[in-house]
């Protein structure tokens, strides 16, 4: 999926300045990164707010126009009001095709109902991370990474080191941490429950 935001250039600074512009409905926001200076710009509101609404928008390399000009960027931060529908800020970065990026994507869970652990089991799946930190070449920028399930058993977990990431896409950790996906706690009692049941349906 791709993504195109239209902005233009702003030269006013200053909470007045953006209070202005929201009542516009327009959106402050500002670009940086890469070999220029930081650049401020605003935004159609309805349009970044509709956007942002967007898994994919999150985790996608976007083209930003401004005033004409295109370039590459991914969203870096947003600011929305406590409990309004309405967009504060956005920040930008610029990002070249010849550099890796880190960005986090989104996790699809998949096959949780035929996991053992739940089929047989009888267990809940944990969803531990909910998004995960990956480094690439903005152009192998994934919109998410899947997370199959189909083998975890009860009392087992699954492991960052355990995912498939697609070519030339790498998980971003520290050290030697292997953090956990998700899992399936084992049922308390549960094998002696299972016992003392299957021993008075015997009798």
């Amino acid at each position: 999926m791709t993504f195109e935001l239209h902005a233009r250039k702003r030269t006013l600074q200053g909470s007045g300045a953006s209070r202005r512009l929201r009542r516009e409905k327009r959106v402050p926001a500002i670009v940086y990164g890469g070999s220029a200076a930081p650049l401020l710009i605003d935004l159609d509101h309805n349009e970044i707010l509709l956007n942002l609404r967007k898994e994919a928008f999150h985790a996608s390399v976007l083209t930003l126009n401004v005033d004409g000009a295109t370039q590459s960027v991914v969203l870096r931060d947003s600011q929305r009001h406590p409990w309004k529908p309405l967009v504060l800020h956005c920040d930008f970065q610029r990002v070249d095709t010849t550099h890796a990026i880190h960005q986090r994507v989104p996790l699809h869970f998949v096959n949780a109902d035929i996991a053992p652990g739940v089929k047989i089991g009888g267990g809940n799946v944990a969803h531990i991370l909910n998004d995960i930190e990956v480094t690439c070449l903005p152009q192998d920028l994934p919109a998410y990474i899947e997370v199959d399930l189909k083998n975890l058993e009860s009392g087992h977990a699954l492991h960052v080191s355990e995912l498939v990431f697609p070519a030339g896409v790498k998980p971003v950790t520290h050290g030697d941490e292997d953090p956990v996906v998700a899992s399936i706690p084992a049922r308390k009692g549960g094998a002696e429950t299972d016992a003392a049941e299957g021993e008075a349906a015997a009798t």
